[in-house]
């Protein structure tokens, strides 16, 4: 599909979408990036995994992976909160699912950046941004798997103050996103979606925004 394909189908489904309910699509799309990315290794409790699918979303990540070689994952749905209807979540399963999406995030030219209490960690505040970033953080109970940990381009932690020796994993996540997102949009230019993936964006949006909508995009792809 071309990009006056897109476009026309863009505009065929925001006609029967509100006009309010159309702006905020476009205006959440600008805030969305690549960029950064986040990987959920064998996370086994749901309302872990689940708040940080939803802070992400929160935060304008759009994709997101779930390793789930042990552990498969389940959303709690009172905690995502519609969360997942929005970003694109890419899973991994079986013995060979932790090499699969390493290799594929290191094919996509993401730095690996462990997040982890291992000795020799830089401090978050130290991580470079100059490449776009995987952040990985692991099970609740045993940490990061080593095999991360070794294929690691990055091993990061944020500094404690207290006695408690760890964070939550989800607030690790969290307290992460959020100040590396800030760092990356002051100092990149390059960390939004392309045209492309806008538009494309755009179109399950919309799809998803009214109940015809599945219905209505299949319609209007075999028009164009």
């Amino acid at each position: 599909m071309n990009t006056e394909q897109r476009s026309n189908i863009i505009t065929k489904l925001a006609d029967v979408i509100n006009d309010d309910r159309v702006n905020l699509l476009k205006e959440v799309l600008e805030h969305r990036t690549r960029y950064l990315t986040v990987v959920l290794d064998d996370i086994y409790r749901p309302q872990n995994a689940s708040a940080i699918i939803r802070t992400s979303e929160c935060l304008g990540i759009q994709t997101l992976h779930s390793i789930q070689e042990r552990n498969e994952h389940k959303i709690n749905t009172d905690v995502v909160k519609g969360a997942l209807k929005w970003i694109e979540l890419d899973c991994y399963s079986g013995s060979s699912g932790r090499t699969d999406c390493i290799e594929k995030l290191k094919q996509q030219d993401y730095k690996i950046v462990a997040m982890t209490l291992s000795d020799g960690c830089m401090p978050l505040e130290e991580l470079p941004v100059d490449e776009k970033l995987a952040l990985c953080f692991g099970c609740e109970e045993t940490g990061l798997s080593h095999y991360i940990e070794n294929n690691a381009d990055y091993k990061v932690q944020i500094p404690i103050s207290g006695f408690t020796q760890s964070y939550n994993v989800s607030v690790s996540a969290g307290i992460a996103l959020y100040y590396l997102g800030n760092k990356i949009k002051q100092i990149r230019q390059d960390w939004q979606l392309t045209k492309d993936e806008k538009e494309k964006l755009l179109i399950d949006w919309l799809s998803k925004s009214t109940r015809t909508g599945e219905v209505l995009l299949t319609k209007y792809q075999n028009e164009s």
